[in-house]
């Protein structure tokens, strides 16, 4: 399967589709070992989107306010960043309704009109890290970042402030945190200590190739090398642990947005995507904008962190 390529290869290779959703804005991949399954959102469309890999089936729900990500509670739940809230969701109980229930956790950054929340995953402690994005048409940097968690609430953590806030996903001892400001081209790291939702000060991991690319979503796997979806660069960039590219996974779409390890034996790279910032002339000449991607890696991923309800 060509599809992995080690850079500096030139050649494009065309990773499959594996699911042809054709989201406005897909984001917010997260594979759960505990279904065997995908889940991300349409930001744009206000949905939350499954695919089984059992029996190749997948389904969507509506969502009262666009998502921007979401983690997997110890019990199942799922517990969504929605624009202005946090909400948690029963799919076992309730995942038969096209709209199911919510309920509510906490406000998310009210103080500020201009933002809603935007990427995010769990620490290795389970608690929800998330960042907000600012929406101001001069794109003042309005965004934050926060760490949520039962036991404490919701905590901003000592991050400078950004625009568009991605990336976000942590070493497998949990004591590095990624992340990156979409509208600067590079990934950041920072030591991170979940106890005390504190942050070390930044430092560069990875600049981007091209200063027009900018990083999305991001995983860390089970060898400490970090994929990043880089959104107008039609690729995922797997970085080793010294910030250095391993391998270039080349797209058949412009903008990739999020990436996950799943499959049985977390081998499997999912990519989601985005039909956003195209003409029609565009669209039309990429029919699998939207849609999400998989291939194998050969390279096992980390389990994410269920996160902690008590």
């Amino acid at each position: 399967m060509p599809d992995v390529i080690a850079a500096p290869a030139t050649a494009v290779a065309d990773a499959p589709l594996l699911v042809d959703s054709r989201c406005t804005h897909g984001e917010g991949a997260l594979w759960s070992p505990r279904r065997q399954c995908l889940f991300w959102v349409d930001i744009s469309e206000r949905r939350l989107w499954q695919y089984r890999t059992a029996d190749g089936s997948h389904r969507s729900w509506a969502l009262p306010d666009r998502p921007g990500c979401l983690a997997e509670g110890e019990d199942g739940r799922l517990l969504i960043a929605l624009a202005g809230s946090l909400q948690r969701l029963d799919l076992d109980r309730d995942g038969d309704v096209s709209a199911p229930p919510l309920e509510w956790l906490a406000d998310v950054q009210p103080e500020v009109a201009d933002t809603r929340s935007n990427d995010g995953r769990t620490d290795r402690a389970g608690n929800l890290v998330f960042g907000t994005m600012s929406e101001d048409p001069a794109r003042a940097p309005l965004g934050r970042f926060y760490q949520f968690s039962m036991r404490h609430g919701l905590r901003e953590l000592n991050l400078p402030a950004v625009v568009i806030p991605n990336a976000i996903c942590f070493s497998a001892d949990g004591a590095t945190m990624y992340f990156c400001d979409s509208v600067r081209p590079a990934l950041w790291c920072c030591d991170y200590d979940a106890a005390r939702a504190h942050c070390g000060p930044p430092r560069l991991f990875a600049a981007l190739l091209d200063p027009g690319w900018e990083p999305d979503g991001a995983i860390v796997d089970a060898e400490g090398g970090v994929w990043n979806a880089q959104w107008r660069a039609s690729r995922v960039v797997r970085y080793r642990p010294d910030g250095q590219i391993d391998r270039v996974v080349l797209l058949p779409v412009r903008n990739p947005t999020c990436v996950a390890l799943g499959g049985p034996s977390l081998r499997q790279l999912m990519i989601t995507s985005s039909r956003l910032d195209h003409s029609a002339a565009e669209l039309a000449a990429s029919p699998r904008a939207g849609g999400v991607f998989a291939l194998e890696t050969g390279i096992a991923g980390l389990p994410e962190q269920p996160f902690r309800w008590s």
